[in-house]
């Protein structure tokens, strides 16, 4: 019983391990990264800039309003407010508005139907798809800065997203993670020659590929199979650091469990149904997208630091001194992996007060855990109500 017991706990040490290591590679990587700064440009490219709403009342005339204020020629872009499931004066107060407000009804509502359907509307006057959240705020010179981008050869990019918001511990929490997330997946990866992880806004592309690849997507994760299909064709996604959009972060545990039960159900999904395609991929030379199928395996972050953690304490209090060091030098690790990743600006007061909510977090991951398929079952819906633009800054 006792060997069992030892093999079983070897087995998931090596297992973590990877998982620590990779992160911790990545992390050191984003720390030596630096953003690559791009010739201006006189060739201003057409922007299609989609704006997909379900229900966003709240925040979507604020939100087509800053749309609107670019240092990018204005005949250059188009703002696209897609509305599914909005009031009447909502869409009113829209169509007041220099933009197209395209109206859409589903049976099931989806992001990647909104867009499809949107697409099929439109003409393809269009070089670049821009693709931002209901709740985005894009800093002036965004669009300039994709523009440049891609006239420098990537016709995929992701722009650097963080929180428009810090009015909870949640926020805050919410906000670290993806600065982390993009330290070692996006910053990372590209100074390792890897490409960046598409987050699902802040993102631009070609306009006939985005509407191609879109058109077979019908799924509840439309970012993740859309970076799938740009990686199985070897189209390398660039990351934009400098490049910021403003999104408003979870501030409700209720909230919190709705939005990583569905991020958890789709990473789920992708690192078992892809995991063999990886493999093939890989054997063919495709080391980004096996890379991908890799990420998928890797359980979020907190829940890593919550399931280490418990392991060392009952490593502490049951077995020997050599497996309590094992798990210690990993634990140590892995939190180095993350604390390198925060950026120096959120190092706060703030900050270290919403830490102690940290435990609560890895609580309410265990609860996503349970809810996996209900989530699998059709869209969720993250309702946005923030609506203080001026609080950019934690």
């Amino acid at each position: 019983m006792v060997s069992i017991l030892n093999f079983l706990q070897w087995i998931l040490f090596l297992l973590t391990l990877c998982g620590t290591i990779y992160l911790l590679v990545f992390a050191v990587a984003g720390l030596i990264y630096r953003p690559v700064k791009f010739p201006n440009s006189d060739k201003f490219r057409k922007f299609a800039v989609f704006i997909p709403g379900y229900k966003e009342d709240n925040v979507i005339v604020e939100v087509a309003r800053k749309a609107l204020d670019q240092d990018y020629p204005q005949d250059c872009y188009d703002v696209i407010i897609i509305a599914d499931g909005f009031k009447k004066e909502t869409i009113e107060k829209l169509k007041e508005l220099p933009i197209i407000v395209n109206e859409v009804i589903f049976e099931k509502s989806s992001k990647a139907k909104s867009l499809n359907k949107t697409m099929e509307d439109l003409s393809d006057e269009y070089e670049i798809a821009l693709v931002l959240d209901a709740d985005n705020i894009m800093a002036t010179d965004f669009i300039s800065k994709m523009n440049q981008a891609y006239n420098n050869g990537f016709i995929a990019i992701q722009g650097h997203r963080l929180a428009k918001n810090a009015n909870t511990h949640f926020a805050v929490l919410d906000a670290l993670s993806e600065e982390i997330n993009n330290n070692i997946f996006r910053r990372g990866h590209r100074k390792l020659g890897l490409s960046a992880a598409l987050i699902g806004s802040g993102m631009a592309f070609n306009y006939q590929i985005y509407k191609t690849l879109m058109s077979q997507i019908e799924s509840f994760g439309e970012d993740k199979e859309l970076e799938h299909k740009l990686l199985k064709t070897k189209i390398q996604i660039e990351y934009l650091d400098n490049a910021l959009v403003y999104d408003e972060k979870t501030t409700k545990s209720q909230v919190f469990v709705t939005q990583r039960t569905r991020w958890i159900a789709n990473q789920l999904n992708y690192a078992t149904n892809y995991l063999g395609e990886g493999f093939k991929e890989l054997f063919k030379g495709n080391i980004d997208y096996f890379d991908k199928i890799v990420q998928h395996l890797i359980p979020p972050r907190i829940f890593i630091v919550g399931l280490l953690s418990i392991i060392l304490i009952i490593s502490l209090i049951f077995n020997t001194i050599s497996w309590s060091y094992a798990w210690l030098i990993q634990w140590i690790m892995c939190v180095l992996a993350l604390f390198i990743s925060v950026p120096k600006k959120l190092f706060t007061f703030k900050t270290l007060n919403a830490l102690f909510y940290l435990p609560l977090g890895f609580f309410l991951m265990l609860i996503s855990l349970t809810r996996i398929n209900q989530a699998r079952k059709g869209f969720t819906h993250t309702t946005h109500t923030f609506n203080e633009n001026d609080n950019h800054n934690l």
